[in-house]
């Protein structure tokens, strides 16, 4: 009975995330009165979903633990579905059905991997929502934000050059600081500080002048984090400042710099940095070196065509064969056993997402806040595109995390902030709008009055 429950469950968990995408596209639209309905059947899905998934651990394992993680993120899904319209009528719908389908995806995909790393995060989760909850709250009331620009760019080079000195050498890199049993990244964090810095100092003068003496400040961020030999990070810090400073200055020029400039990095990086040839060579040849340098990504390689489109089942699969899987390989591990049909959803998912973050920027009159919002979107799309290319062999690898997906504290609770950014923002966005409709609509009586008299 066990065996035709599960095997059923997996084709109904497909069709499921499959629908539940459509919705998140037809979300994308701006006739509001459809999106409420929309809203729901997303929610539906996603509790019928984290039910079929922890079900199949339960019966293929037997163990009960996992009905006891499956009450708690059940509690904690349903908390901030509810909790944070209720606090923020005006917040966005889709960005939080998206992050709450991600995170339940993500605690239930660890706990298959690691139920004991799974209860760490799920505590980071809920300690990262308690933050997260204020943050709109900050922005309404806070209003000198735009005038700490050197305060951030400042602070962010000290962080992460504290890491650079103080730091624990973590798979030959210095990213990390432990306290106790929990490892606490900075340059997570820093990617918050450096997109507030870039925004403070282009949303309101753009000459060639500002954006050197920028470029200066966030060029030594990115060299601190080569270092460091995070070069994943640096890669992210880098597209992000190039992006923005095009976006904020529409100069085709700059970004043709940026594009020379990093070509010209990736070179010095490959000539200076065995790890890097090593991953280069990976990812042209991972067939030759399977015993060694290629490894990993053969592993992954495996488990997606093992999965096929369906996938092999919850515990079904052989995950654990891949190295850093709950980190670096979390897709692969997807593929393999809910199926890449799911995985393609998946990313669809993530894409609604950016393209619902760049149709927000657009809207947005403050340039500081526009840059935020469209600087958000563009470092969470491109980890996005790092970590499932590395894994697919699309790219070299580049060891970082899949927000909210991938084992990691300092990723999820940065990926949350930025999202509630993001929703602190529209919320403002909205607020702005209503008090415009409403100054437009007094006018014509204003006229009327005028003309009485």
């Amino acid at each position: 009975m066990t065996e035709y429950i599960t095997e059923v469950s997996k084709y109904i968990i497909t069709v499921l995330m499959a629908l539940y995408t459509l919705c998140g596209f037809m979300c994308l639209t701006d006739k509001l009165e459809k999106k409420k309905f929309l809203y729901i059947i997303q929610n539906i899905f996603m509790f019928f979903m984290q039910f079929l998934m922890f079900l199949d651990l339960t019966l293929v394992s037997r163990d009960l633990e996992y009905v006891f993680l499956y009450v708690f993120v059940q509690v904690f899904l349903l908390a901030a579905v509810v909790m944070v319209p209720a606090i923020y009528e005006k917040a966005n719908r889709l960005l939080l059905n998206h992050m709450c389908m991600m995170l339940g995806l993500g605690l239930c995909m660890v706990s298959r991997l690691s139920f004991r790393r799974a209860i760490k995060q799920y505590i980071i989760v809920l300690a990262s929502l308690a933050v997260s909850l204020f943050i709109p709250w900050l922005l309404s009331r806070i209003r000198f934000w735009k005038k700490l620009t050197w305060v951030y760019g400042t602070a962010g080079i000290v962080m992460l050059g504290s890491v650079l000195i103080l730091g624990e050498v973590t798979y030959g890199s210095k990213i990390s600081f432990s306290v106790g049993d929990i490892a606490f990244q900075p340059s997570e964090f820093v990617k918050i500080i450096f997109l507030f810095f870039l925004a403070g100092a282009l949303w309101k003068k753009t000459d060639f002048w500002q954006v050197a003496l920028t470029a200066v400040f966030a060029g030594l961020h990115v060299v601190i984090l080569v270092v460091s030999k995070d070069l994943g990070s640096a890669l992210i810090f880098f597209v992000g400042y190039v992006l923005v400073v095009f976006a904020a200055t529409r100069n085709y020029l700059y970004l043709l710099a940026g594009v020379i400039g990093g070509s010209g990095a990736a070179w010095v990086a490959y000539k200076l940095f065995a790890h890097v040839r090593n991953r280069v060579l990976a990812w042209k040849d991972p067939w030759k070196y399977i015993d060694s340098k290629g490894y990993a990504i053969t592993q992954s390689l495996f488990a997606i065509g093992t999965g096929s489109w369906f996938g092999m089942g919850l515990l079904k699969g052989n995950p654990s064969a891949i190295p850093l899987v709950e980190q670096d390989f979390i897709f692969s591990s997807i593929c393999e056993e809910l199926g890449v049909i799911f995985g393609c959803c998946l990313i669809l998912l993530m894409l609604v997402c950016f393209l619902c973050m760049i149709k927000m920027s657009a809207k947005i009159k403050d340039r500081f806040y526009q840059l935020i919002v469209y600087g958000i979107g563009v470092m969470y799309i491109f980890q996005i595109f790092l970590t499932i290319g590395g894994g697919i062999k699309l790219i070299p690898l580049t060891g970082v995390t899949l927000p909210f997906i991938s084992y990691g504290g300092s990723s999820v609770m940065t990926t949350m902030i930025m999202f509630f950014l993001v929703q602190g923002i529209y919320i403002r966005l909205q607020q702005e709008g209503e008090k415009r409709n409403v100054n437009e609509a007094s006018q014509p009586n204003a006229d009327t009055e005028g003309d009485g008299d």
